[in-house]
C-alpha cells in the first residue's frame, strides 16, 4: 500500500518546493526556472513572487533578465502569458503547442477563422512581427490587409496560437508602462525552438516544483490532456491522499513533516500555487470555502496571504502619491503571534512594492 499524504503534509512538501518556507538563497534566474512558470498576464506580479521567496531580491535582478533576453513572457501554460527562461521557453512552446492549437479551434474565435489557412496565417504574422515587434492591434490591422472578410481579434489569435510570440521590454519592467509589443521567439532569442520537446522532462519539472501530484494536478497545470500512460510509465514514487486519490512524486524530492513550521507569506495576483492543482488535491494551499473570494468571474486571481502555510486573506496596496497603504482582509481570525508576523512582513512588502512612499500604514479586517 502507498504512504497516505495528508492536507498538511502535502501543504509542507508544495510550500518546499515554492521557496515559502525559507526565503531562498538562488539568484532570479535559478529561481525562475525552478519554479518552471510564473504566471505574468500583468507585469508586476512575478516580481512579488520573486520578493516573497528569495532572500535580497531586487526589481533591478527580473528587469535585468528580461533586457537581457534570459528570460521572456509569453503563452505556455493553460494558453496562458507566463514567466520562464530562454531555455525552457523553447523547449516547453512546442511541446504545448497542440494544446494551444486545440484551444484555438474550439474556442471563442474558432468561428472568425472560418476558411483561414492557419499555415498561411503563421507565415504572414512571423514576416510582421520580425519586420519589427508588433501592438496585437496594429497586427490586426496588417492582417486584415490580407485577410478582410475575418476579425481582427480571430486573426490575431490565429498567430498568438500558432508562432511563440514573446513580448519584448519595456512590457515586463516593473515602473514601466506601455502596451505590450511582439516579436517571435525565435527572432527575439536568436535559437530555434526544441525540435524533440519531452513530456517526460515537463513532468519532472512540474513536480520538482509543486509535488507530489496526481495525473490531473499535471493536466490541469499545463493543459495537456491524457498524460496518465506517461506519468505511470516514469517508474516514479506513489503516494495516495487521505480519500485514496494517487500522487506520484520525484523519489529524491523534499517532504518536510506536516508539522514543519511556515511563515506568513503574501502572495502575488495570479500565483501558480492557486493555479496548478486540480480539484480533489487545492485543498492543500486553501479552503475551498475562500476559492469563490480569491478566483473572481473576471478572471482575475487575487493576491493573498498564506498563514500557516494556508490561504487565509487577500491583500492590496491603495494610496496616492507619497503615501500606501496595505490593506488586509482575513477569512479567519488569526493570533497575536500571526498578526504580528503579518505586519512585519507587510512593511518588507511595502517596502518593495512602495519605495518612494514617504507615508504607509498596514489595515487590517478580519472576518
Amino acid at each position: 500500500m502507498p504512504e497516505v499524504l495528508g492536507r498538511r503534509a502535502l501543504n509542507r512538501a508544495t510550500l518546499e518546493r515554492q521557496l515559502l518556507l525559507d526565503r531562498a538563497e538562488l539568484s532570479a534566474l535559478e529561481a525562475v526556472r525552478h519554479l518552471y512558470g510564473m504566471q505574468a498576464q500583468a507585469p508586476n506580479p512575478p516580481y512579488v513572487g520573486l520578493w516573497a521567496r528569495l532572500a535580497g531580491f531586487t526589481h533591478h535582478d527580473l528587469a535585468r533578465l528580461i533586457n537581457e533576453r534570459q528570460v521572456v513572457r509569453l503563452a505556455l501554460m493553460r494558453s496562458t502569458i507566463h514567466l520562464v527562461t530562454a531555455d525552457d521557453c523553447l523547449a516547453l512552446r512546442p511541446l504545448l503547442g497542440p494544446m494551444l492549437a486545440r484551444g484555438l479551434r474550439g474556442g471563442m474565435h474558432g468561428k472568425g477563422l472560418a476558411g483561414v489557412d492557419l499555415d498561411e496565417l503563421a507565415v504572414a504574422g512571423r514576416k510582421l512581427v520580425e519586420e519589427r515587434p508588433l501592438t496585437f492591434r496594429e497586427l490586426g490591422v496588417l492582417l486584415q490587409e490580407q485577410w478582410p472578410d475575418s476579425p481582427a481579434a480571430a486573426l490575431v489569435a490565429g498567430v498568438r496560437n500558432t508562432l511563440a510570440l514573446v513580448q519584448v521590454p519595456p512590457r515586463g519592467i516593473w515602473g514601466v508602462g506601455g502596451q505590450a509589443t511582439h516579436t517571435t521567439a525565435e527572432a527575439w532569442l536568436g535559437r530555434p525552438q526544441d525540435e524533440r520537446p519531452s513530456a517526460e522532462e515537463a513532468i519532472r519539472r512540474y513536480l520538482g516544483a509543486y509535488g507530489p501530484a496526481t495525473v490531473m494536478d499535471v493536466q490541469q497545470w499545463s493543459g495537456m490532456t491524457r498524460l496518465g500512460e506517461i506519468v505511470r510509465g516514469m517508474g516514479l514514487r506513489t503516494f495516495a491522499t487521505e480519500d485514496g486519490t494517487e500522487l506520484f512524486d520525484l523519489p529524491e524530492a523534499p517532504r518536510p513533516g506536516p508539522e514543519t513550521p511556515a511563515p506568513v507569506r503574501y502572495l502575488s495576483e495570479f500565483d501558480n500555487m492557486l493555479l496548478s492543482f486540480a480539484t480533489r488535491t487545492r485543498t492543500r494551499i486553501t479552503e475551498e470555502e475562500y476559492r469563490a473570494r480569491v478566483f473572481t468571474v473576471n478572471g482575475i486571481i487575487k493576491a493573498t496571504v498564506l498563514v500557516d502555510g494556508f490561504v487565509r486573506g487577500m491583500w492590496r496596496v491603495t494610496g496616492k502619491r507619497g503615501e500606501a497603504a496595505l490593506e488586509v482582509e482575513l477569512f479567519a481570525p488569526v493570533s497575536a503571534g500571526e498578526r504580528s508576523e503579518l505586519e512585519v512582513e507587510g512593511a518588507r512588502l511595502l517596502d518593495f512594492v512602495a519605495p518612494e512612499a514617504s507615508s504607509r500604514d498596514i489595515r487590517f479586517r478580519e472576518a
